[in-house]
């Protein structure tokens, strides 16, 4: 399925998935989401990051669970009915596919935007989540930010992966 298409004008549009932490809204690529499910416990990682929640076993395969909330370093929020797990497949920069679960606080919608409405994220003097932020879009009068959801995880697959190679 072709998530991207041409928009009226000639640009390129594609879809995001819009989700909420806290008063916020972020989008990632939609040909990124495998699935989208509600809230489980997970068996946690011993000697884990913070905002690796732990491990979800899905149909035999083990997938790490990150906390965006966590991992964005924002006040912890009680986990609710709307909070979901958005389960991505995630290439590594070696090209093997790896899933990875998301804790957000809901799930908005799917935006279609063209490339020209995309403006670069602001300058915020080296700040480590900066590197993870494509663009900015207006939708529906409020700002989404765009993630480079494969650039913000890789760390924590890596760290996930050498956790459960030694176990």
């Amino acid at each position: 399925m072709d998530h991207s298409h041409k928009a009226r004008n000639g640009t390129t549009a594609e879809q995001y998935l819009t989700f909420r932490l806290g008063n916020e809204t972020y989008g990632l690529n939609i040909l990124r989401v495998k699935e989208i499910r509600g809230w489980v416990p997970v068996t946690s990682i011993p000697q884990s990051p913070a905002h690796v929640l732990g491990m979800l076993n899905l149909r035999g395969a083990v997938v790490p669970i990150v906390d965006l909330r966590r991992r964005f370093e924002l006040a912890s929020a009680e986990f609710t009915p709307v909070t979901v797990v958005i389960v991505l497949s995630l290439h590594s920069p070696q090209g093997a596919v790896r899933e990875c679960g998301v804790v957000v606080d809901s799930v908005s919608d799917v935006v279609d935007l063209d490339s020209s409405a995309i403006r670069p994220a602001p300058a915020l003097n080296g700040h480590s989540l900066a590197n993870f932020i494509l663009g900015v879009a207006e939708c529906d009068d409020r700002m989404v930010m765009l993630m480079d959801i494969e650039g913000l995880l890789q760390q924590d697959l890596a760290a996930a992966s050498g956790h459960s190679q030694a176990a």
